[in-house]
């Protein structure tokens, strides 16, 4: 009979395996373990770049979001700054535009002025050489008056030559005035050496030449275009006083020969 004790096998129990049978299963630990620290570290490398990976991202919108605030700041200090230096510029350029047109009046009247005086002049010259003529035919009378026009005919050629040379001045300096090129202490120096020279003219106080200088380096702006290589294109209020004192000295020369009259004149009736 059988053993209960001892049952058979029934597959139900492995195999036994000798004492070489079990080295599988020791080989299978021992590569085991290797992988599953490798499958740690790598698990734990990926998780620590991820964090790095997080990190540096929000460091760098960070510093992004930094440097767009200051480079906004920046703009808005620089678009600030634009907007005043525009309309500084703007009221500079109106008080430029107001300076020029009160200029500009002041010429077109000193212009008015002066033809006006010199509507005036004429009138005295015409009226004036009306009583020469008169003189001339009264006859004794006008061989005075001939004889005193002779005289002043020097003064008047002598006087004549200056204004001839004050005008080659003028148009010296209107040309540096107008020209780029020149420096604006050149034209100083040319100023002041006009003046000095007719202060000590003799018609210099007859006509009353410095101040009409002055007046015309203060007030004569006008030059030509930038093309033009004639300078006595340049000037306009200088061009009126030269007229203005060509008429003067005609008239001057009739009045000093009309005074030299009288006074012989008034010896005659002395005696």
């Amino acid at each position: 009979m059988n053993n209960l004790n001892d049952p058979p096998r029934w597959n139900i129990q492995p195999e036994p395996r000798g004492p070489g049978d079990g080295d599988g299963n020791q080989w299978n630990y021992a590569l085991l373990v290797p992988m599953l620290g490798l499958a740690a570290f790598r698990w734990i490398w990926t998780r620590e770049s991820q964090r790095e990976i997080q990190k540096v991202k929000v460091q760098y919108n960070e510093d992004v979001s930094t440097i767009r605030s200051e480079m906004e700041a920046r703009y808005r200090v620089t678009l600030t700054e634009r907007h005043r230096a525009v309309a500084m510029l703007e009221l500079d350029l109106e008080k430029e535009r107001q300076r020029v047109k009160g200029y500009k009046q002041a010429l077109v009247s000193q212009s008015q002025k002066l033809m006006e005086e010199r509507k005036q002049l004429q009138q005295d010259r015409m009226a004036f050489e009306e009583e020469q003529q008169r003189q001339v035919k009264s006859g004794a009378a006008g061989a005075v008056l001939y004889h005193a026009l002779e005289q002043e005919k020097d003064w008047y050629q002598r006087a004549t030559a200056t204004l001839k040379e004050l005008e080659g001045q003028l148009v010296e300096r209107q040309n540096a005035y107008c020209s780029h090129l020149q420096p604006r202490d050149y034209r100083l120096e040319m100023e002041k050496n006009m003046l000095l020279k007719v202060v000590k003219e003799p018609i210099g106080g007859d006509l009353d030449l410095e101040t009409d200088l002055k007046d015309i380096f203060k007030r004569d702006t006008y030059c030509a275009d930038l093309l033009n290589t004639n300078k006595r294109k340049n000037g306009n209020l200088m061009w009126l006083y030269l007229k203005y004192w060509q008429l003067q000295l005609t008239v001057q020369k009739h009045k000093r020969a009309e005074e030299a009259v009288l006074g012989e004149k008034t010896q005659s009736h002395t005696k």
